[in-house]
């Protein structure tokens, strides 16, 4: 534990009996009484248990805020404060009781009014704060920052519609608002006395002293609402602090009364735009400038509030770097080093030395993507109309950190060309937009403001500073380290997968459930044949229930007795779900040429979205669709082989495929993915993995052994090397007959109803550039679900193969990430 924890705020039976208590007031107030109780609706109860178990952790809130505001200035761990654009949290109130261990009560509770628990938290939709493995990433970090007993804040935006809400019609994705919110957030604590203004455009006025002011021309006001996350032994717990967005100015009531009515409150409408949608489309310049102010309000909102907070504690900035703590969730929350320099700067009246030792101090980033593409630029252009005066502060930071560079590396103007801050538009832009204009790099302002950098995988790590930051990594030598992701057992075992969570504590206890490396003790389970059937039927049941949502959802049957192979993440060509639809047609056509053949029968279940401007990732969830409908009709297939694409994947989602798996597909080419964290849910929920050597594969590989993963593909350097002796996919297809039927079949319009336009620029993509070598890696993918075949026969041996798994998944637990975190980077120590 890096703090002490907090004692249990009340007994068990007090906690119980004020939380009954809580629920009939609850219910009361919504109508329900002791004579009606036996009407009340599912939804109505899942919003009295949710306002119950609120009150009881808002309780703990206030403790353990309490405790952390008089910890003093020799405390050895920093408060935290994680700046992420996404939060994938899920659902809340099973995960609550499950921490105030009151899940019998309530499921007593319901029962006498004629309502099931798992009925009741059917109802509770996802939060859509989040959308892919970065906000979960997020989300688990919250939960073990509260079993930790971490001092700490999430910080985010409260999006009312979430990324979207992904729909299918004719095996196309259609998105819709997600409107999440539609009955409001029982979860939610308003912070009414927490609002900060945020401005932008205008211009920077000088004062007769030479002092620099900003003078915005819009002004909005930032308001928190908090997501209390609870610890699971012990009474803290940890906050995610949202921020909601409104105009400070009222309606022009002048303009209203002239009957000009959306005139009158068109700049209420702007700043509630702030709050609508994750990841705005930025294939507009309108796009563009709105996820860039979502990002700014993000982090100006957060910085004030941590500043004001340190102030009431301890009267002074002297000392704020060292007592707090500012970690950056890859680039979108990369701003916070400028506008904390200019809130030090020209609000507190800090001399620039004082205030760049404040921020290098507290300032830290993860990088999570070796792709330069994805590393945020803004055009210098952008930033003088919205943020004048962060541009001069940038260009002022750019100019001492060249200057000093040019010192260590005289005469070198080609580094000084590349690490600049900023990009004179001499070469490619990595974001598609705008070719040759100035541009500001936010990856590069990270780094430069950041006292530690790390990547999520060894690889990635490795990786990032031999390419993407090698000139950085040659500058600061020491600024760039590696800390290997890890996701939350309590979600993702315990609450996802109680039948195998009730297993692991018959055999090992429960410890693993705080301690995941307790998981070693199935090691010697492997060789247990008794144990290998209670895997299976685990796995079995886990595979009914999924099932039955397929049958339910899309009104497919599945045989759940056939190898559930599954592939779920957002949809994008690196992540290669295409790869995965490829082999699903070979297997399909060699059913078809040998329909009495001893087939292994196989489910194929895919799930992702795929950004609304992404028409190639669109497309392959069009194609998978169209296979499936073929697949589906074709009689000489029977049961052996269904693909299965289930829409509007999220937290819940997940937690009812995960433990269904069999295989779990972690294909993407070697060197492109930086950790993934989905391949240790599968394989911490005894799904095998078929992978590339990449990312955390290659240490899960390392924990359980290689030979206990279906590893394929090239490697890292042969992908290099390839590239670089100039590779020819167009080639490789000729010379592959498995292959090219594959390829003819979707050119010929076999899968789109003879429509051979369909999927002619998927099929120009694969035989031109192949950018992430489909067809390279194909062969060897099919070698490896060879394998997958010959093993899932021998029932026992898979077993075995399933148990080691688990066995070797103790060090990828998200507690294990975050004590590192706080050893090498937000505690006191590691700054010197």
């Amino acid at each position: 534990m890096t703090t002490a924890s907090l004692a249990p705020a009340v007994a068990a039976t007090d906690a119980r009996a004020a939380f009954q208590h809580a629920l009939r007031r609850e219910l009361h107030a919504s109508g329900v009484t002791a004579q009606t109780a036996t009407i009340a609706t599912a939804p109505l109860l899942m919003r009295a248990a949710a306002a119950a178990c609120r009150e009881l952790l808002g309780q703990r809130w206030a403790d353990t805020q309490a405790a952390d505001a008089v910890r003093g200035a020799r405390a050895e761990v920093r408060r935290v404060h994680y700046l992420s654009m996404e939060f994938l949290m899920g659902r809340a109130l099973g995960n609550a009781l499950a921490a105030l261990k009151l899940d019998d009560t309530l499921r007593e509770a319901f029962a006498a009014q004629g309502q099931s628990l798992p009925d009741v938290l059917e109802r509770e939709p996802d939060a859509a704060l989040g959308n892919g493995g970065l906000g979960r990433l997020a989300a688990c970090f919250l939960d073990s920052f509260a079993e930790l007993g971490l001092p700490s804040f999430g910080y985010g935006l409260r999006y009312q519609y979430g990324m979207f809400a992904q729909g299918i019609q004719d095996g196309r994705q259609v998105e819709a608002p997600d409107d999440w919110l539609a009955l409001g957030n029982p979860w939610e604590v308003m912070r009414p006395e927490l609002r900060y203004p945020v401005g932008f455009g205008g211009h920077v006025e000088v004062r007769a002293d030479g002092s620099r002011r900003w003078m915005p021309a819009e002004a909005l006001v930032a308001t928190a609402y908090d997501f209390i996350v609870p610890a699971h032994h012990s009474a803290r717990v940890s906050t995610l602090r949202q921020w909601h967005a409104q105009a400070a100015a009222p309606i022009d009531f002048a303009a209203f009364c002239r009957g000009e009515h959306h005139a009158a409150a068109a700049h209420r409408v702007a700043a509630d735009a702030l709050n609508w949608v994750l990841y705005p489309d930025d294939s507009t310049e309108s796009g563009r400038t709105l996820r860039l102010k979502q990002e700014a309000f993000l982090v100006s909102a957060s910085l004030q509030d941590l500043i004001a907070r340190h102030l009431r504690e301890t009267g002074s900035l002297q000392g704020l770097g060292r007592a707090n703590a500012i970690h950056l969730n890859d680039t979108h929350p990369a701003l916070a080093p400028a506008e904390l320099m200019r809130l030090l700067l020209d609000d507190h009246g800090l001399s620039w030395d004082e205030a760049w030792a404040i921020t290098r101090e507290a300032v830290s980033y993860t990088n999570h993507t070796l792709m330069p593409e994805a590393l945020e630029t803004w055009p210098v252009r952008m930033f003088e109309a919205l943020l004048p005066r962060h541009l001069e502060l940038i260009y002022e930071i750019n100019r001492r950190f060249l200057d000093d560079v040019a010192l260590r590396f005289p005469g070198d103007v080609a580094l000084l060309r590349r690490v600049s801050l900023i990009d004179e538009g001499q070469g490619e832009d990595g974001n598609g937009h705008g070719h040759g204009e100035r541009r500001v790099r936010m990856a590069a302002l990270s780094i430069v403001a950041s006292h530690r950098v790390n990547g999520v995988a060894a690889l990635h790590s490795e990786l990032m500073v031999q390419t993407i930051f090698a000139d950085y990594a040659r500058i600061f030598p020491c600024r760039f380290h590696n800390v290997t992701n890890g996701v939350t057992p309590r979600r993702w075992l315990q609450q996802a997968n109680p039948a195998l969570s009730a297993l692991l504590d018959a055999r090992i206890g429960t410890g693993w459930r705080q301690r995941l490396d307790e998981l070693e003790r199935v090691k010697p389970l492997a060789a247990d044949v008794e144990f290998g059937e209670q895997l299976q039927a685990v796995k079995r049941a886990n595979k009914l229930r999924l099932a039955a949502r397929i049958q339910r959802e899309l009104g497919v049957a599945v045989n759940v007795d056939s190898l559930f192979d599954v592939q779920i993440k957002r949809i994008h060509e690196y992540k290669r779900q295409l790869l995965n639809v490829l082999h699903v047609i070979s297997r399909y056509q060699a059913i078809v040429a040998n329909p009495d053949g001893d087939w292994v029968p196989r489910t194929v279940v895919i799930a992702g979205k795929a950004a609304s401007a992404y028409v190639t990732a669109k497309s392959i969830i069009q194609l998978t669709h169209d296979v499936a409908r073929v697949i589906a009709s074709d009689p000489r297939v029977g049961d052996r082989l269904r693909l299965v694409f289930l829409p509007n994947y999220g937290v819940s989602l997940a937690e009812t495929i995960i433990p269904a798996a069999d295989l779990s597909e972690q294909i993407s080419t070697a060197g492109t993915e930086a950790s993934g964290t989905g391949n240790m849910k599968f394989a911490l929920n005894g799904a095998l993995t078929i992978g590339t050597w990449d990312g955390a594969n290659i240490e899960m590989a390392q924990a359980f052994g290689e030979r206990n993963m279906f590893t394929f593909g090239l490697r890292t350097e042969q992908v290099d090397a390839l590239k670089r002796a100039g590779y020819e996919p167009r080639q490789v297809v000729e010379q592959n007959p498995t292959l090219r039927a594959v390829i003819d079949a979707i050119a010929r319009g076999d899968f789109s109803q003879g429509d051979a336009g369909r999927y002619r620029a998927l099929v120009d993509k694969l035989l031109g550039e192949d950018v992430y070598l489909l067809m390279a890696d194909f062969a060897d993918y099919l070698r490896a679900q060879a394998e997958v075949d010959t093993l899932f026969r021998d029932r026992q041996a898979w077993a075995a193969r399933v148990a080691l798994n688990i066995a070797g998944m103790g060090m990828f637990s998200s507690d294990r990430t975050i004590e590192e975190y706080i050893d090498r980077v937000w505690s006191v120590k590691s700054l010197g």
